[in-house]
């Protein structure tokens, strides 16, 4: 065989060394990677910048850049100069000969190894724990911005008397300085012990001293400069502990002094304090000493008295002084952190009245009067009607509404009306067929706002629009219908450019549109398109020809992320929702700013507190930042988002507010003045829910203002459970315009319930005042009902309701679900009336295969009398006894079928008209219901229904605007304006 290792008949090659050409390629790729990795990443700064420069809040990104780069650059060079300092002076100290022994025999083969490449060695160290510093030091860049532009409180703390600002701005950043300078302090302490062992400054098996003088003199130092801060840090501890969080087994989570933080922790860190300031001078002594025996024998006492001063002291106070008597003791701090929790959550003024929850008037005619004057009860819920929007109004199936609609209010005839209200978002799931372009060039936009009254519904149980159809017509002024920012827009467009966008289709057929809005940023640039290209991961927008001159890029489209994004200091309300304002569609989203720094105020967990059914159904109306623990709140800003334009526009909503003021001063020009708030935009301002949903589970303790009966905790309550489903979780609030007692007139208010802790009847109803740019904004009342005597929950109504078998409730709820049909509970809202409580809930009815909700009975109870009524109008009389009131229901709208050109399907929903109808009429009848015959019609229904889809789908029919299942708007079931 031939040798293949070389020999008399060949050259020997060399295995295991690339060619040149393949060195080259491998250099090659490697310079690849390095450059796209590169791009990659300057792809990310390059389309952050060009956003925030699109929506003029650049000042944002480059005072959070400069801010960060700041931070890192300046705690990066500290920490990589101070060990390597340290290291070069160990290096330095190193003795001139090392000991014969076989553990230096052993590390002079490392010091050899090392020693041409000490110096890159050294640069490597120090570079790699100054990026670690510096990046962890660049995520300070908020705590930093608040110390340097911190604001006073004007308020000061009832232990120290010091500033809240000093606790809410100050004391953070000084414990990021703290926590840095141990860190350097314990690395330079580790880089230079390994130093001296290396170079033989430490010993730990070779004969003779274990240390030599210099490496003695230069660890103490390091050790002395470690207690020092350990001193500093005894003493910010002191003001630690009127922020400290610790577990109170009368209170459960506590924040602040206690009895036992003030009169054994507070004096034992100041003591310890003392020592370690005295066990740092010991250690700096043995520059001059050179002996580690006084330093150590300190060392040993500063453990010692913080393990019996800092630990066992406090422990046998809490034993010994405070059990036995315990609510004497914490009495006086209690009190400190209720007026702290009331403070900082905005509850301090909140009035808390004696209500008997038991009517006194005997006229019937009077509280049936009374009824209609007490609120302007809402029957139409936004939380289960979005369905019926959609079967009614969408219109196309690449359109639909959010799943919980919004309540705002309207003016006509100079008359405020509750008006339900939802917009008519792109969805891209009902795309025809999804490709690129489609997804991102042709289907860009949603189209038009929809609404309906939320105090009525029309004989056939559907909303009574307002504003409908597409384009939309109705009660609202003219308006920029287009909407290319919502909560449903979720995905990026590219608009503006050749391709035309898809507007809306009417009966002359399909419109086009393209946006001339300045919103996005432009894609003319072929520097900006690879970085698009880069940043969505999408090689198309770097060639496609459908991308040209004018085209722009849309992104970040939903409200509540771009008030994020501009504001990332703010803490955003889960809930956005929309208001026709001066012709244009705004989204209003509330933002908070917080503290978790607040002197003896109780902390909370935002996304526990503001849970509910409704956020455990919808995870979009969850507040962002769930996790953020909070002990002061405020809605200090009200933001909007131009559906449109995607314009976003901070104003300042709260002129008091310390941290808003501290922002402004570190972001100048980003929040206008609450002056510059518009009238017309004012009209649609409200009290947000989580705020209200956070202050509703803070009462349910810190109503109490006595420490006495807060200690034993009988007067504690509780957010009830939704009683409309079985989730468990707590009841939504409501809005509703209504009138409290001591209230002259209706106003728009949120609502809830709050009942004793455990058990189910009612304790209290809270409400707060929601009208934007009255006195009584913001206004929390609470009505406490007596203890001595039950008044029903919402648990307890909603069961009466449920068993009643006078009102053939029970045989309603049977019949309904034992066809094709579901029963589904709306808002059981609770107004007070006349010293009692009016519980009033309208029952929807999911019938057929389109499963559509529709308002088919109300439930109403007063005083112990319930009603199960098709309107609320009869059901007021039944439960007053008045039929033919002073006072009539409210009007509702009138019916026209919807119709077809095709003859079979006409003669089909003609035949399932003349079921509806009969189905009414056996549910109206003169002895009371009667379900046998209202159980024939709504087969009949099915089945004519069922005609009508086979005809059409055989007819070929696109059933876009007007179906067998509802027509199309006004046509179908709204009464014209």
């Amino acid at each position: 065989m031939p040798d293949r290792g070389g020999g008399p008949t060949g050259p020997r090659i060399r295995a295991g060394r690339p060619s040149r050409r393949v060195r080259s390629l491998l250099m090659t790729l490697g310079v690849l990677a390095v450059l796209g990795m590169a791009f990659t990443m300057f792809a990310g700064f390059w389309t952050d910048w060009l956003w925030y420069r699109s929506v003029h809040y650049s000042s944002v990104f480059t005072t959070m850049l400069w801010t960060k780069i700041g931070l890192f650059c300046v705690f990066g060079l500290l920490m990589a100069v101070a060990v390597g300092v340290n290291i070069w002076l160990a290096h330095r100290l190193r003795p001139p000969l090392s000991a014969m022994s076989m553990e230096q025999q052993s590390l002079d083969r490392y010091r050899m190894g090392i020693a041409p490449y000490k110096k890159w060695l050294l640069l490597a160290v120090t570079a790699l724990v100054g990026l670690i510093a510096g990046a962890s030091a660049a995520g300070q860049w908020r705590t930093w911005l608040m110390w340097v532009n911190g604001v006073p409180f004007h308020q000061k703390d009832p232990q120290f008397h010091l500033d809240i600002s000093f606790y809410a701005f100050d004391l953070p950043w000084y414990r990021f300085l703290l926590g840095f300078g141990f860190a350097a302090a314990v690395l330079c302490l580790i880089a230079a012990a390994l130093t001296h062992y290396l170079y033989g400054g430490l010993r730990v098996t070779s004969p003779g001293a274990r240390a030599t003088a210099a490496a003695t003199g230069h660890l103490s130092v390091l050790l002395g400069i470690f207690v020092a801060l350990k001193a500093v840090a005894y003493w910010l501890d002191r003001y630690g502990l009127a922020v400290k969080s610790s577990d109170f087994k009368a209170t459960g989570e506590w924040t602040g002094l206690r009895y036992v933080d003030a009169n054994a922790y507070l004096p034992a860190k100041t003591i310890l304090f003392c020592i370690a300031v005295i066990c740092a001078l010991l250690f700096f002594a043995t520059l001059w000493r050179r002996t580690w025996q006084l330093p150590v024998i300190g060392f040993g006492l500063m453990v010692l008295s913080a393990v019996l001063i800092g630990g066992l002291y406090p422990a046998i106070v809490q034993k010994f002084q405070v059990q036995p008597n315990e609510q004497a003791k914490e009495a006086p701090y209690v009190q400190k952190n209720l007026k702290a929790t009331r403070e900082a959550y905005g509850i301090d003024d909140a009035k808390v009245t004696e209500y008997s929850g038991q009517s006194t008037t005997k006229d019937k005619t009077k509280l049936r009067d009374a009824a209609n004057d007490a609120a302007s009860i809402r029957i139409l819920d936004p939380n289960i009607v979005s369905p019926t929007f959609q079967q009614l109004q969408q219109m196309k199936n690449y359109y639909g509404f959010p799943t919980n609609l919004d309540v705002d209010r309207y003016t006509k005839d100079g008359k405020d009306q509750d008006t339900v209200i939802g917009l008519r978002e792109l969805n891209l799931d009902g795309i025809p067929k999804n490709n690129w372009i489609n997804d991102h060039f042709r289907y860009t936009h949603g189209y038009s706002a929809v609404a309906a009254k939320g105090t009525e519904a029309d004989d056939q149980g559907q909303p009574v629009f307002t504003e409908s159809d597409m384009p939309s017509t109705g009660d609202l002024p003219p308006y920029e219908q287009r909407i290319y920012y919502g909560e449903k827009t979720t995905t990026y467009s590219i608009v503006g450019g050749p391709q035309k966008e898809i507007d809306y289709s009417d009966n002359n057929g399909e419109k086009t549109t393209s946006y001339t809005g300045k919103s996005g940023v432009n894609l003319d640039n072929p520097l900006n398109r690879a970085a698009y290209a880069v940043a969505f991961n999408e090689p198309q927008i770097l060639y496609s020809g459908a991308i040209g001159k004018g085209s722009r890029i849309l992104y970040n489209r939903t409200p509540k992320e771009r008030v994020e994004a501009v504001a990332p200091w703010l803490t955003i309300d889960g809930d956005a929702y929309p208001a026709v304002v001066k012709g244009r569609v705004q989204w209003i989203v509330d933002a908070y700013t917080t503290s978790n720094s607040y002197p003896y105020s109780s902390r909370t967990t935002l996304g526990d507190t503001t849970a509910d059914s409704l956020t455990a159904a919808n995870n979009n109306r969850a507040v962002v930042a769930q996790q953020n623990q909070v002990n002061y709140i405020r809605n200090s800003v009200k933001a909007t988002v131009d559906a449109y334009t995607g314009d976003v526009r901070l104003y300042q909503w709260d002129t008091q507010d310390p941290v808003l003021k501290t922002w402004m001063k570190a972001f100048p020009g980003t929040v206008k003045q609450k002056s510059t708030i518009s009238p017309e935009l004012l009209a649609h301002l409200r009290y947000p829910q989580d705020l209200f949903k956070v202050q509703r589970e803070l009462l349910t303790r810190y109503h109490v203002t006595d420490a006495q009966t807060f200690l034993t905790g009988s007067e504690v309550w509780q957010v009830p459970d939704d009683p409309t489903n079985k989730s468990g979780n707590a009841v939504p609030p409501y809005y509703l315009s209504m009138k409290m007692p001591d209230q002259p007139a209706q106003a728009f208010s949120l609502t809830t319930t709050l009942t004793p802790n455990g058990r189910d009847n009612l304790s209290a109803f809270m409400a707060v005042d929601s009208e934007a740019g009255t006195s009584d904004y913001g206004q929390i009342r609470i009505l406490k009902l007596p203890t001595s005597k039950t008044v029903g929950g919402p648990k307890q109504v909603q069961s009466q309701f449920n068993s009643n078998s006078q009102q053939n409730i029970a045989e309603f709820v049977r019949l309904i679900r034992g066809g094709d049909s579901e029963i589904e509970y709306g808002n059981l809202l609770t107004v007070p009336l006349d010293g009692g409580l009016l519980y009033v809930e309208p029952v929807y009815v999911r019938g057929g295969e389109l499963k559509y909700p529709l308002l088919r009975k109300v439930l109403v109870t007063y005083g112990g009398t319930t009603a199960f009524e098709n309107t609320l109008g009869e059901a007021l009389d039944k439960v007053f006894g008045t039929s033919g009131s002073t006072t009539s229901p409210p009007e509702t709208g009138t019916t026209n079928p919807p119709t077809s050109t095709n003859p079979t399907v006409q003669q089909a929903l003609d035949d399932a008209q003349k079921a509806f109808d009969a189905g009414q009429k056996a549910l109206r009848g003169p002895d009371g219901p009667d379900w046998t015959a209202y159980s024939k019609a709504q087969k009949d229904l099915k089945d004519a229904l069922q005609r009508a889809r086979d005809a059409q789908a055989k007819a070929g029919q696109s059933g876009s605007g007007k179906n067998a299942g509802g027509g199309s708007g006004k046509g179908s079931g709204q009464k014209g304006n």
